[in-house]
């Protein structure tokens, strides 16, 4: 069977709150935590959840509307859970990770890990079965020093031949802005410093088979190689490895970031229910490259062939 005939577009960037997850946000007496469905964390506005968005049966519905036929969903970073107080962040991914693995097989789910003594056998048993990678809040990584803290981390993924997935973590300083301001400020800025901390520490010389992924085309990072050069940087070369998504931007972005990465290093990734996936752009080879073939690659074809098998029973 030609694999290639058979599996749709790949989101690799979206949210889904598994019932396991809201019980215990619903039990949680401080931040983050929710209240009904208003969501209260520690740096942005309250707020308001429409319920409808972490509905199974409609998620996937909106999915099969849009071609997708895998979607990758990952717990929401910027609530912090994995910072919290060890106790209380294994509870929780506990529960992130109990509810993932029991979605539907339209679904597959990222890993994650506590900032604080990340427990690496259970990381391996997680990535050794459905979860497709690990993802890390780009909080952590922001600078190279933090890329270093996550070492082990990382080798786990690599040694398992599962991507990471680097995502925006807390803003601290969105609570007094917009609703959109974390989202266009803190997270972009986030993005930046992780992106060009993974170039700064090396990172492709520690991990020489890792495949990573910055969520929301790392907040544009790449557009400022002219500036790195003017700075007295070194850009390199572009490294197949090294992945962007797609999430909250459009056909102008995408552009900019394909005239610097190439298109091979452009991936799927829309952040529902926050945004909605890009549909055809740039022709037909195009769309299919980062809707199917770049996102196919991040996964892995081990993975991408279990998920057609599972999907097909």
């Amino acid at each position: 069977m030609d694999m290639r005939e058979t599996v749709g577009a790949i989101d690799l960037h979206q949210h889904l709150w598994p019932e396991p997850l809201l019980e215990v946000l619903r039990r949680r007496t401080r931040a983050p935590y929710l209240r009904g469905w208003t969501l209260h964390t520690a740096g942005e506005p309250a707020y308001a959840v429409a319920p409808v968005d972490h509905d199974v049966e409609r998620r996937v519905s909106q999915d099969r509307e849009a071609g997708t036929t895998l979607a990758c969903v990952s717990l929401s970073a910027p609530l912090g859970l994995e910072a919290l107080p060890r106790d209380e962040a294994g509870v929780a991914l506990d529960a992130w990770h109990a509810g993932a693995a029991a979605l539907p097989d339209h679904f597959a789910a990222w890993a994650s890990v506590p900032l604080v003594e990340p427990d690496l056998d259970e990381l391996t048993r997680l990535l050794s079965g459905r979860f497709v990678g690990v993802q890390v809040a780009a909080t952590q990584v922001a600078t190279p020093l933090g890329w270093e803290a996550l070492g082990q981390v990382l080798r786990v993924a690599e040694q398992l031949g599962k991507p990471v997935f680097v995502h925006p973590g807390p803003d601290d300083a969105g609570a007094s802005g917009p609703g959109w301001w974390a989202p266009v400020v803190g997270y972009v800025g986030q993005l930046h410093a992780a992106w060009w901390a993974w170039h700064a520490v090396g990172g492709r010389g520690q991990f020489p088979s890792l495949r990573v992924v910055f969520a929301a085309g790392a907040g544009l990072a790449p557009l400022h190689h002219e500036r790195l050069s003017a700075r007295g940087g070194e850009p390199g070369t572009v490294d197949p490895d090294v992945f962007v998504d797609t999430s909250s931007y459009g056909a102008q972005g995408v552009d900019a970031l394909i005239r610097v990465l190439g298109i091979d290093t452009v991936v799927l990734g829309s952040d529902r229910p926050y945004a909605d996936p890009l549909p055809a752009l740039f022709g037909e080879a195009a769309t299919r490259a980062i809707r199917v073939d770049n996102p196919r690659r991040v996964l892995g074809e081990q993975h991408i062939g279990t998920t057609v098998k599972e999907q097909a029973a």
